[in-house]
């Protein structure tokens, strides 16, 4: 091979190689909502709740705890450009009491369960919602 067919060869592979690793990298990054509810709770999703203004992921780890996570559907102007609405969410087991994250009020909130189901209830702006008893 002359020194002109080596660069022809090798400008085809360089461009397949960064448009394969920028490919990668958006693959990693995926959207930025269900990225941060996948990893926040620990455990398996068993339950996706949908209300007008967001959704709830519910999980389940070790057949014991059960965690949920708010992420808000809708967006509003803020400073700055478009943000997050922010919600709050709660859960609790068969006659246990609600718990919520303060610092964190979307989530993610963990409760002790064992087989006890539970109730979740959400709130994003003037929207709420509440799961009734779900997961026995």
């Amino acid at each position: 091979m002359s020194r002109g067919a080596k660069g022809v060869i090798r400008r085809p592979l360089a461009l397949a190689l960064a448009v394969l690793t920028l490919a990668g990298l958006l693959a990693l990054a995926g959207p930025a909502g269900s990225a941060t509810a996948a990893s926040s709770c620990a455990g398996r999703k068993v339950r996706t709740l949908t209300f007008d203004a967001g959704t709830v992921h519910v999980y389940r780890k070790g057949g014991r705890y059960v965690c949920a996570v708010l992420v808000p559907r809708k967006q509003v102007m803020g400073k700055g450009g478009l943000k997050a609405r922010k919600g709050t969410i709660r859960i609790r087991a068969w006659a246990g009491q609600w718990v919520r994250n303060k610092q964190h009020p979307a989530g993610p909130v963990t409760v002790h369960a064992g087989r006890r189901p539970v109730c979740v209830h959400a709130r994003v702006g003037s929207v709420r919602y509440t799961s009734g008893w779900i997961l026995r």
